[in-house]
């Protein structure tokens, strides 16, 4: 017997669903069988066991971003360099997620969802241990560019197998709930990070914040090995073929230009100027390639196309650049002119985790757009201001002000 299932004045048929006993879908070689994917009984094809290695694998990016910011001074005295130097462990991290993060979705495409997320919560869980042990800045810079690389692989991934699932049961698009969760997942996870961090750092050190990641993603990878339907079979591909759809050329021609960008912004106000043409020959040729590529990393025509996108970014970069800049540079400054320590750097930090807690669940469950985008750039603005005019004899209850400020940023 079949049945018809119908959308959009389009029907097609489709096999009734094999039942199955126990708490979990069968495991099959291909994830496109209906019975790998859907339970019986109208079972939700998105219940928890399949959300929740998803939201944890997509969470481990932003909380390693903000886990750090209050321990880079303690890195700094205990490698005894200048705190400034600490920031190139920030700048790995992001400099690695900027080539890795698309670099995954395409990886993911070509060998399935589920082994880019497996196989990048073990990277994550390597970084975390090379940076639990290190001995020096240069390893440190190892285990954040690992992190990076491995966290990179999650959000992408866990989108990928989200669509895939909402085809499998039917769905025209993914549930809003769902998509909602990862982004819940992302902003919550960061803003606690501060907070966590300071307090792991007061506790048992700077190594804590990278040995955090250990059995966090140990719980990771079980759950998404068991819970998560597995990839069917690569087709077979030459290494050509494989090369040409990820474009690694384009890769390698980002990641330098990128790089070569990050040279010239570390050497203000000593201008780099060699640093700086590099940084723009290597645009220009990036551009021209990406033009005449296939299937091109960095897509020149569709942001030249599709303006509306191109405005998301842009607006997305500005946002950020407010952001982490407060975030990082607030928390540094707390602990190096005023001497507060780590733990107290981030309970002073703990306001904006809460408020964002609070504010961005509605918000995401909502779909809002146009509100919390004004309300977002306002309040950038005018904590952007109010940090300009901090001091050292400026109280510790006026920097709750910029920071609350900050908080519906990331709901953009």
């Amino acid at each position: 017997m079949q049945r018809k299932v119908g959308h959009k004045k389009r029907c097609r048929l489709v096999a009734p669903e094999p039942a199955y006993r126990g708490n979990r879908p069968p495991q099959t070689e291909h994830p496109n069988s209906r019975h790998a994917s859907l339970g019986t009984g109208g079972e939700n094809p998105f219940a928890w066991r399949f959300a929740v290695p998803m939201y944890i694998g997509s969470a481990l990016n932003p909380i390693n971003s903000s886990l750090i910011a209050t321990a880079l001074l303690s890195i700094a005295m205990a490698m005894h360099v200048p705190v400034g130097r600490t920031a190139v462990l920030v700048t790995a991290l992001y400099l690695a997620c900027a080539i890795a993060q698309p670099t995954g979705g395409k990886l993911a495409e070509v060998f399935g969802p589920r082994r880019v997320f497996l196989s990048g919560i073990l990277i994550v869980l390597a970084g975390g241990i090379v940076g639990g042990i290190a001995q020096n800045l240069a390893t440190l810079i190892v285990a954040r560019v690992l992190i990076g690389i491995g966290t990179s692989a999650g959000y992408p991934s866990a989108m990928l197998l989200i669509r895939r699932r909402a085809e499998w049961a039917g769905m025209a698009e993914p549930p809003g709930g769902v998509l909602g969760g990862l982004q819940i997942a992302a902003t919550v996870t960061a803003a606690l990070g501060l907070p966590l961090g300071g307090v792991l750092i007061g506790a048992w050190g700077w190594r804590a914040v990278f040995f955090a990641n250990v059995p966090v993603t140990l719980a990771a990878f079980l759950m998404a090995a068991f819970w998560i339907p597995k990839d069917p079979p690569v087709e077979t591909k030459s290494v050509r073929d494989i090369a040409s759809r990820i474009d690694i050329l384009g890769i390698l021609g980002f990641g330098a230009t990128v790089t070569a960008l990050l040279v010239f912004l570390f050497s203000v106000p000593h201008i780099n100027w060699v640093a700086l043409g590099l940084s723009v020959i290597l645009a220009m040729g990036l551009v021209v390639f990406e033009l005449r590529a296939s299937q091109p990393f960095f897509d020149v025509r569709l942001l030249a196309s599709n303006l509306a996108l191109s405005g998301t970014y842009l607006r997305m970069a500005l946002l950020s650049l407010c952001v982490y800049t407060v975030l990082y540079g607030i928390s540094q400054w707390l602990e190096a002119a005023r001497g507060v320590s780590a733990r107290e750097a981030g309970l002073l930090l703990l306001p904006m985790s809460a408020l964002s807690a609070i504010v961005v669940r509605p918000i995401a469950r909502r779909n809002l757009l146009r509100g919390p985008l004004i309300a977002a750039a306002v309040s950038s603005l005018v904590a952007s201001l109010g940090v300009v005019l901090l001091t050292t004899r400026t109280p510790i209850l006026w920097l709750l002000s910029p920071l609350r400020k900050h908080d519906t940023t990331d709901l953009s």
